[in-house]
């Protein structure tokens, strides 16, 4: 009777699972089955690793980004402060440094507590007991768990110091405010490294482990206050620091300050997803692995040039308008010296991890941007010269009719006015002359993959099966400003394990696409695409540019707008692929352009941006107004030539003349004399 009325009263059921638990404890301890038991424990999932995340260096080595898979990042127990170990140590388990994980003096302490104030008023969990439940075993509250969390203690004392658990503990108990380990805690709440908690600091951090949300200083400053004030005390108690060091902490205002996360996690998305698919697919490394294994990745990126484009990503300005959903885009910048990828934004709106990627993934028909390496370079190899005459005129290629966009035609014009006004029909007839083959050889050359569909004329105006990507394209186009050499695209320089060692490198591979003579010629033309032909809105101020724009129809009767819209282009430093268009194309969704928007504006800003303060650079080729001009000149020089010779003939005809009447008035008057 006596223990029934004892246990009405208590307040919560598993202190009796408690008390049985302390008993069989006391029993099992005189037999030594404790140490069998512990000696049998399986915590082989408890290891003492430091979560790191990966870390992504830039073009010139310094930290750009990191990503993890882990929820907090560890912190080595050298780099805590000492204040910081003994509050945990006085506010949670006193006697750290004297049991063995399980504190039987601590609990019969808390057991009599508990007891004699009718309920669990007081734990008796030592620091080992709370990391044995939070790493190995679940939330459950019953005899056989708490059975399982002392037997479980017991062996990771026997396996691990002090330290070793301590920093384990510190590294994964839950603070609050979304901060687990006690290095986003120090950041979320101080904007502090760990080593630079105070002692004041420290007793607030080590009072939030008892009940982190109804104790968090953002939300419950006078109960947060009160708490750090309880662990100075024990502090104070348990001789961790003296009367004046009490006092001073004791008085310490608390200041808090939210803007202590990391700035590098999870900085530049889209980048970093076109990092992490070129490590796993190029170089074998699992997701797994590079989420949670520490590597140092060295990489292409300019933060400058990075920066910028996303700025531009972000001025819904510069984008066409969307019918109930954004009009969609993907651009990347290439150094076309090296191959690296110095920017690159794989959409609009929110970013999903390692979801749609469009400067990448995306494969949209290029439409005329494509004229330049199937068509015209194959052409300047072929003998052909910028300024020889093309046909430009309706006309047939068995069952396919191509039309200029505009449905102007002149007869015939200059091979630089057909690239500059990207004239369809033009194209279309030269590779005609150059046959379909020679197509096809460029294109592979300039590292772009087709199939058995685009063996036909369609492909001059970049009609493909499949299509291409920004990154695709930026790497085409970079042989033209490198003299006729292509270097594959990429990001990762080389990655680096935890432990220092290079578990993979980027080995550069040239291909020799065509020759200097042709890109230069090429590099001509594309100045006039710019300056005076259809890419004008790509016109960067002050700087020479040369590009080639491109679009596809919307392949629906009836609707007049585009699917695809492109713009690639390039100076001598730099070269930029960008797409404009929506996901899926349909009746309802397809791109009106407008005037200060679309792929041409958008390379123009980016580019402006990325290039501001670098030294203006000149390709040192002849523009098309000079050729015009000498063409000017030339028509003016022979046309005086002709006016000369219709001069002399004039002349000529008028003493002809002259003289024909002299003969005339001779004859005639010798002609009157015979008569008499």
């Amino acid at each position: 009777m006596i223990f029934k009325d004892i246990f009405k009263n208590w307040k919560k059921w598993h202190l009796l699972q408690f008390i049985v638990l302390f008993v069989l404890i006391i029993i099992l301890g005189f037999f030594g089955i404790i140490s069998y038991f512990a000696n049998s424990a399986d915590i082989s999932k408890l290891k003492n690793e430091l979560p790191q995340p990966t870390v992504f260096y830039d073009v010139n080595e310094k930290v750009a980004s990191k990503v993890s898979a882990n929820k907090n990042e560890g912190v080595p127990i050298k780099e805590v402060p000492v204040s910081m170990k003994n509050a945990v140590v006085a506010i949670e388990d006193h006697r750290y440094y004297q049991h063995n994980g399980v504190d039987l003096i601590g609990t019969s302490r808390a057991l009599f507590r508990d007891l004699k104030a009718g309920g669990m008023v007081e734990g008796g969990s030592t620091i080992t007991q709370q990391l044995t439940k939070n790493t190995l075993l679940t939330s459950e509250k019953t005899l056989n768990r708490k059975i399982q969390e002392v037997f479980l203690s017991l062996a990771v004392e026997r396996k691990y110091s002090k330290q070793e658990i301590l920093q384990m503990y510190l590294n994964q108990i839950y603070f609050g405010n979304g901060a687990y380990g006690i290095k986003q805690a120090a950041s979320k709440y101080f904007a502090k490294e760990v080593k630079d908690l105070t002692v004041s600091e420290s007793a607030l951090l080590a009072g939030l482990i008892k009940a982190p949300s109804a104790l968090n200083p953002y939300d419950h400053m006078k109960s947060a206050t009160e708490r750090r004030n309880i662990v100075l005390l024990q502090m104070k108690k348990q001789g961790y620091i003296s009367s004046k060091q009490y006092e001073q902490a004791l008085h310490e205002e608390v200041v808090l300050n939210d803007k202590g996360g990391d700035p590098f996690r999870g900085k530049f998305p889209y980048y970093v997803d076109q990092v992490l698919e070129e490590a796993i697919k190029q170089y074998g490394l699992s997701q797994d692995d590079l989420l949670t294994g520490g590597y140092r990745i060295y990489t292409e990126l300019d933060p400058k040039v990075q920066v910028a484009m996303e700025k531009t990503y972000e001025n819904d300005t510069l984008f066409p308008k969307g019918n109930d959903r954004l009009v969609q885009s993907g651009g990347v910048i290439v150094d076309p010296k090296t191959g690296g990828v110095r920017a690159l934004v794989g959409g609009r709106g929110e970013h999903t991890f390692r979801g749609y990627n469009r400067a990448t993934q995306l494969e949209a028909q290029p439409g005329s941007s494509f004229k330049p390496l199937a068509v015209y370079t194959p052409a300047l190899e072929e003998g052909w010269k910028i300024t020889d005459m093309l046909k430009d005129e309706p006309m047939k290629f068995g069952s396919y009719q191509p039309s200029n966009y505009d449905h102007q035609y002149e007869g015939e014009v200059p091979m630089y006015e057909a690239v500059k006004e990207s004239k369809n029909v033009s194209a279309v007839w030269l590779l005609n002359q150059l046959g379909i083959q020679k197509g096809l050889d460029s294109i592979k050359r300039f590292g772009i993959s087709l199939d058995k569909a685009d063996r036909n004329l369609s492909l001059a105006l970049g009609g493909l099966h499949k299509g291409v990507s920004p990154l695709d394209m930026a790497e085409a186009f970079s042989v033209f400003p490198n003299n006729g050499v292509r270097i594959e695209a990429h990001v990762i320089k080389k990655i680096v394990d935890a432990d220092g060692q290079v578990v993979a490198e980027w080995k550069e591979k040239k291909v020799k696409v065509t020759t200097k003579s042709v890109t230069d010629n090429m590099t001509t033309m594309l100045l006039g695409v710019v300056e005076q032909g259809t890419g004008k809105a790509a016109q960067i101020p002050g700087r020479e540019t040369a590009g080639k724009t491109g679009s596809t129809q919307v392949p629906i009767k009836g609707i007049n707008g585009l699917k695809d819209q492109w713009f690639v282009g390039y100076t001598p430093q730099l070269v930029g692929a960008f797409w404009v268009g929506y996901d899926k194309t349909d009746a309802s969704h397809y791109i009106t352009p407008t005037s200060g928007t679309g792929s041409a504006v958008l390379f123009r800003d980016v580019m402006t941006d990325a290039l501001r303060n670098q030294p203006n650079q000149s390709f040192k080729v002849t523009h098309i107004s000079t050729l015009m001009e000498k063409k000017k000149k030339e028509e003016e020089s022979k046309r005086g030539i002709e006016q000369q010779f219709n001069n002399e003939v004039q002349k000529w005809e008028n003493k002809w003349n002259k003289q024909k009447e002299k003969w005339d008035k001779k004859n005639k008057h010798k002609g009157k004399g015979k008569g008499h």
